[in-house]
């Protein structure tokens, strides 16, 4: 087996996420009391609102914290990957699993990103749309056409058929009309607060660069496979400015999966809340058994399935 820990993104939050781990782990607890931000985040994690939840300033470092916590809990059980990878701000958690940063890092690092993507959203009207059944080339040049009316980009490469679009609300929609009349199947508004993954973010990754020069970077201990690239770092790269670019620029999730699967990774565990991770993975590279764990129930019956104490 050569096992992959994948990280869920934003969206995947939900109300009541780690509270069953925080009742049975202490060590899992123990992150949760004492997570490096300014506001109780195991409040919020097992309370809500789901309204304050869903705001990039405090979903990023409650999935960081339920990401962290269960990753130990897993190397603990004695489970330890062969590669990481993280969606989106679960990259960050990506790093965790390989060593590069510790706890406080990811989590204080992770809620500094979101405040700083907030902020460069502030006063933007933009917006982000899912768009099905249609491929790469298609869509960019819908989102080519759509330009004179702003910024608009492709901002996720999640699986086959299922791209993501973002950007000035005006050329967004623009954007959708002309990938319907391309063929697209459907074209989905998202619920989300910023263009993220698009130039326009540019001012977030600017503060976070200027925050990763007083960070440590230790060496990574597995591949990590970056967003940004579709697959791991090479000798010419940084973490910093991968990171940097990763914030303000295109997820390339399906080319990640088809890396690993190229690599001779051949099982992924998901970790965070659902199963969206899981979903890409069987619809660009079915032949990887996945699992995910959200519950604590999950985490046992996954740390049994890879011990080999089920088939």
């Amino acid at each position: 087996m050569k096992l992959a820990f994948v990280y869920a993104g934003q969206g995947s939050q939900k109300v009541g996420m780690g509270a069953d781990f925080y009742k049975e782990f202490p060590a899992f607890a123990n992150i949760f009391d004492h997570a490096p931000v300014d506001f109780d985040l195991k409040e919020l994690c097992f309370e809500g609102p789901e309204e304050k939840l869903s705001q990039t300033r405090y979903t990023q470092p409650c999935m960081a914290a339920f990401a962290v916590g269960v990753t130990d809990l897993l190397y603990q059980a004695g489970i330890r990957p062969q590669a990481a990878a993280g969606l989106s701000l679960g990259e960050y958690s990506a790093l965790y699993a390989a060593g590069v940063f510790s706890q406080g890092t990811t989590i204080s690092t992770v809620a500094f990103r979101g405040r700083a993507m907030e902020e460069a959203a502030a006063g933007l009207d933009c917006s982000m749309t899912a768009v099905l059944g249609l491929d790469r080339e298609q869509l960019q040049t819908a989102c080519s056409r759509a330009a004179e009316l702003g910024v608009v980009q492709i901002c996720n490469y999640n699986c086959p058929g299922q791209l993501v679009i973002g950007g000035e609300r005006a050329a967004v929609d623009r954007a959708g009309e002309l990938a319907r009349e391309l063929g697209a199947k459907r074209c989905m508004p998202l619920k989300v607060s910023g263009p993220f993954h698009t130039r326009l973010m540019k001012p977030a990754g600017d503060a976070l660069a200027a925050r990763f020069r007083s960070l440590d970077f230790g060496p990574m201990s597995i591949p990590v496979y970056f967003n940004c690239k579709g697959g791991p770092m090479e000798a010419e790269d940084t973490i910093p400015a991968l990171l940097e670019r990763q914030v303000q620029s295109s997820v390339y999730w399906e080319d990640t999966v088809r890396r690993m699967e190229a690599d001779g990774i051949d099982t992924a565990v998901e970790i965070g809340p659902g199963k969206t991770l899981c979903g890409f993975f069987k619809k660009t590279a079915p032949a990887i058994k996945t699992y995910h764990i959200d519950t604590a129930a999950d985490f046992h019956s996954v740390v049994s399935a890879l011990k080999g104490d089920h088939p």
